[in-house]
């Protein structure tokens, strides 16, 4: 199925026309063509991106309805359809979103801004994931704020929600880790330098309190995938829960 959402135009536009949460740099990725042209295997190499799919495995048991938010390519729709789940991705890139319907063509997919998330119902979905610092990519701690209570709105009381990101204090930063968080670096796909915000483990843990979360899992990941300790943590892989009444089956 295909929906597109949204009035954003690919082509040049000036930064003050840019959607909330987006800067030059993250829109110049989005819409790399080589960028996206290699994202697949660059995913299929990533024990980063494994880490992740596996993570959603054991957070997410039951068959239900799923969103992928900054969804790429379509990886985690696919993996996920082909297991029974009814997968809804979602992404700023029309070149990013074109190659996700040819990956998983029984997902729906929707071209939409993660931080208003208006196209979607309160309590609609079972389960969300925001993968491979994706969080980090939104720009501005105001709009990472709104796109955390907007993902807790639009999951049903029970669902899970898994976000990863990464860890400002990995020593392979070395001096970067003292900045404030955000660590901008060269794309390698030319445009404007990308921006990537790092959090602390007590920092996430406080979004996501403030946004109406109970976290159920931290789990600390290394460079290779694999579970990490102290100075080592890459990144985390965090599992949460709205704080809101469950409503019982039979009622």
């Amino acid at each position: 199925m295909i929906l597109s959402v949204g009035s954003y135009n690919t082509d040049m536009i000036p930064d003050w026309q840019l959607p909330p949460g987006v800067d030059r740099g993250l829109w110049d990725y989005l819409h790399s063509e080589e960028m996206v042209a290699g994202y697949d295997a660059m995913m299929a190499a990533s024990p980063l991106a494994a880490a992740d799919v596996r993570f959603c495995e054991q957070q997410f048991p039951k068959r239900g309805k799923l969103i992928d938010l900054g969804c790429g390519t379509g990886r985690l729709c696919s993996h996920f359809q082909q297991r029974g789940f009814e997968c809804v991705g979602v992404d700023l890139s029309d070149e990013m979103l074109e190659v996700a319907r040819k990956n998983s063509p029984s997902s729906t997919f929707v071209k939409a801004n993660l931080v208003d998330l208006v196209e979607f119902p309160d309590s609609s979905f079972d389960s969300a994931a925001c993968l491979f610092s994706t969080l980090g990519m939104i720009r501005g701690v105001e709009h990472r704020r709104s796109m955390l209570k907007n993902v807790n709105r639009i999951l049903k009381p029970g669902g899970v929600f898994v976000v990863h990101v990464h860890n400002r204090w990995f020593r392979g930063l070395g001096w970067k880790q003292f900045r404030t968080g955000d660590l901008s670096m060269p794309q390698a796909y030319g445009g404007a330098a990308l921006t990537l915000h790092h959090f602390t483990r007590r920092a996430i843990a406080r979004d996501l309190n403030d946004a109406e979360f109970a976290v159920s899992k931290i789990q600390p990941v290394g460079v290779n995938g694999g579970t990490a300790r102290l100075w080592n943590v890459y990144g985390y892989l965090i599992a949460a829960t709205p704080r809101k009444p469950t409503i019982p089956e039979n009622g």
